[in-house]
């Protein structure tokens, strides 16, 4: 798989997102919805077709059930989140705690439980659009390009982290949580006060949402020790 990771300024390119879900129904009603919004939408019907159709084009996000044929939908996440750092919304029937924080492990970035809101969708689309392509181009042109932190590099323009010459694999909802973290350095904060400045006050608050994010970062970059419960 080609390398995706979305660069910045890549905003003036129409947005592109590829659904992958096995019922024809929820296919075609997010299809037609975001080509309303003006989005070019491919979709998927099993894990396999997810993949083949991800090797071959470029997306910005990525909408994935969680149960689908031949290749599952958290098998999929995680083999496409070895290549980009592209937003992952994952869909699921199942409203089971361990579900929505194993897709968040493996590497999506928000979940929404079927039967859903089309409106809810539509709203968390383009949140995860806004925060990982328009925010970030805005902080390409007002912010410093690059902070360093605690032997991190974090370049602001490209969304990318390097630590010791080595580039550290973030989604976009990690590497915003990060930023928040180093543009705050000294300071404590509640989960609630970085679920409402990361994800942003159209979400239900959620506390495991946070804390699957917080134990995946320090995982992989070990900057961030001061976080109150």
């Amino acid at each position: 798989m080609r390398n995706q990771n979305i660069k910045a300024g890549e905003t003036m390119e129409a947005i592109r997102v590829l659904i992958a879900d096995d019922e024809k129904e929820i296919r075609d009603l997010l299809k037609t919805y975001l080509e309303r919004e003006r989005y070019e939408v491919d979709v998927a019907v099993d894990g396999e077709d997810a993949l083949r159709l991800f090797e071959k084009n470029h997306y910005h996000l990525i909408i994935l059930d969680l149960m689908m044929p031949r290749i599952d939908g958290m098998e999929v996440c995680r083999r496409i989140r070895n290549h980009t750092n592209v937003p992952i919304l994952m869909l699921t029937a199942k409203d089971l705690e361990g579900d929505k924080v194993l897709g968040l492990t493996m590497g999506a970035d928000d979940y929404i439980t079927k039967p859903f809101s089309i409106n809810e969708v539509l709203a968390r689309i383009k949140a995860l659009l806004r925060r990982f392509l328009i925010l970030g181009s805005e902080a390409g042109k007002n912010e410093r390009a690059l902070i360093t932190f605690k032997g991190l590099t974090i370049d602001l323009k490209t969304y990318t982290v390097t630590a010791g010459g080595r580039e550290v694999a973030l989604t976009a909802k990690e590497f915003e949580l990060l930023k928040f973290f180093v543009s705050h350095p000294g300071q404590v904060f509640t989960k609630t006060q970085l679920f409402r400045n990361v994800w942003g006050d159209q979400y239900i608050e959620d506390d495991n949402t946070v804390m699957v994010h917080i134990r995946k970062l320090r995982k992989k970059s070990r900057p961030i020790r001061r976080i109150r419960n």
